[in-house]
């Protein structure tokens, strides 16, 4: 198997294993505990958070952890709602159905969400991002990276934006997080673990101080105050040792993956077109379609090759995707469409291989000659 669904999780890095293996086995009393064991974990997650900190490089913060970032976008989005005396929260139409299904509950709750529209580029337009965020906004709320097509949303403008009408700005950093900086302006910035070669089941919240969401969790408020629940070592451990080996591994995997995407990009024939910005994009997350093609046959036949149609999170819902029905893609282009993620551990000849099989089966269900 060539596993080229990087967006969707990524593998555990061997250090990673090996730093949460004792707060597995041996190590496993409750951290919350005054017990010297439940000590020595807590001083641990401490040590995690720290790491975590240091990998976001915002100043002026606090990391609180989280079941994953689903939970952190929901606290981020509905805490801040709840905390806030103004009504109106704005994002953006490609956004993960973790931000969109929310928005959609506090719109029925009587906020008023506005969603705005992507360019065929997939990148929001600053100007209308301009007219829609005004004085009784409360939040923005933008990704940083599209875990569909991989483009990259102009944060820090969005977030000056935002601070110039009062407002807060979240940012999704999930498929950003431990690839590139963060830049500069966020106020809320929601990770995941299992997409920086961590755990599953472990993500956060970055905050910056006096922007922190209201309590949605209620119980011990063991974590910051902020957030109930016991927390697993272990995961937190993970989750820290991945975000250390993000930060000091960052430049060597940029260029790794940028050496990637070009060894893709060269072996798939001229028939693929790529979705969104071809400038303005993570290079490890290419979203590519054949006119014609059946994505879903296309992976049928590759048994081999794990690849994508689109987000992990909506792929069982037969709809075409709605991040390419924003590009402007109709309901055909959308499903010729696929998606191939690659990372660290990803070997230049297994992806030029996998390239050719992809491109060689997509011929092959097209009728063309070799």
């Amino acid at each position: 198997m060539i596993y080229l669904d990087y967006q969707a999780t990524t593998p555990v890095a061997p250090e990673v294993l090996a730093a949460m293996r004792p707060w597995i086995e041996e190590k496993f009393a409750n951290p919350h505990s005054p017990s010297t064991w439940g000590r020595e974990a807590a001083a641990n997650i401490e040590i995690a958070r720290d790491r975590i900190e240091a990998a976001v490089g915002l100043d002026g913060g606090r990391f609180a952890f989280t079941s994953g970032a689903t939970e952190a976008l929901n606290w981020a989005l509905k805490g801040t709602m709840e905390r806030s005396s103004r009504r109106k929260l704005v994002t953006i139409a490609t956004e993960h159905a973790a931000i969109l299904d929310s928005v959609d509950w506090l719109e029925e709750q009587g906020a008023e969400v506005v969603r705005l529209g992507v360019g065929p580029d997939g990148l929001v337009d600053l100007k209308s991002a301009e007219l829609a965020i005004d004085d009784d906004t409360a939040l923005v709320s933008a990704m940083l990276v599209n875990n569909e097509i991989g483009v990259i949303q102009p944060i820090a403008d969005l977030a000056a934006i935002a601070h110039d009408r009062g407002a807060l700005m979240l940012c999704d950093a999930v498929q950003g997080f431990g690839r590139m900086a963060i830049p500069p302006g966020p106020d809320l910035v929601a990770i995941s673990g299992h997409k920086i070669h961590g755990p599953k089941a472990i993500g956060g919240l970055w905050m910056r101080r006096g922007a922190e969401p209201a309590v949605v969790m209620h119980g011990g408020g063991q974590e910051l105050g902020l957030r109930s629940g016991t927390l697993s070592p272990a995961l937190c451990v993970g989750l820290g040792e991945a975000a250390r080996l993000a930060a000091e591994r960052r430049d060597a995997d940029t260029v790794h993956v940028r050496k990637l995407s070009q060894i893709a990009r060269a072996t798939l024939d001229e028939g693929w077109l790529i979705n969104g910005s071809q400038e303005q994009r993570y290079a490890g997350n290419l979203n590519i379609r054949r006119p014609g093609l059946d994505a879903a046959r296309l992976m049928a036949d590759l048994r081999n090759v794990a690849f994508s149609l689109g987000s992990a999170c909506a792929s069982g819902s037969g709809r075409p995707s709605h991040v390419l029905r924003a590009i402007g893609l109709g309901d055909r282009d959308a499903r010729s469409s696929i998606r191939l993620g690659f990372g660290r551990y990803t070997g230049e000849e297994e992806l030029a291989s996998a390239c050719r099989r992809i491109d060689e089966a997509a011929r092959e269900q097209l009728g063309l000659s070799a």
